[in-house]
């Protein structure tokens, strides 16, 4: 079992940043993969950003490739999401998740309850 709690949401201007934080708790693979998904009112919920517990390489959605980053610390279990140059479409529920080596978004087994990114204009 994996528990997964976010933090470090709130509310920006437009242009600002905001670090996100997954604090990971429980048995976890070296198989593992870890994403950041996000989702706003009304809207399909999306992959922003996806890394290999064991490895260093990352996958980028389209809409935050070069203003998101996605990191890890693996001794303790934490996962980061640093968002610069936000947008007012950048506003959404982000969600931090983690599955055994997921093609899609339902094969991501643990899931944590989400933290909110307000981005004004």
């Amino acid at each position: 079992q994996v528990q997964l709690v976010e933090s470090g949401g709130g509310l920006v201007q437009a242009g600002g940043s905001l670090r996100l934080t997954c604090a990971a708790s429980g048995r976890t693979f070296s198989t593992y993969k870890m994403a950041w998904f996000r989702q706003a009112p009304g809207k399909e919920r999306e992959l922003v950003a996806a890394i290999l517990w064991s490895g260093s390489g990352t996958a980028y959605g389209d809409s935050v490739k070069g203003r998101f980053t996605i990191s890890k610390d693996n001794a303790n279990y934490t996962l980061y999401l640093q968002m610069n140059s936000l947008r007012p479409e950048d506003t959404a529920v982000y969600y931090c998740a983690a599955g055994s080596r997921p093609l899609y978004m339902k094969e991501y087994d643990y899931w944590g309850q989400g933290t909110q990114v307000t981005v004004s204009s």
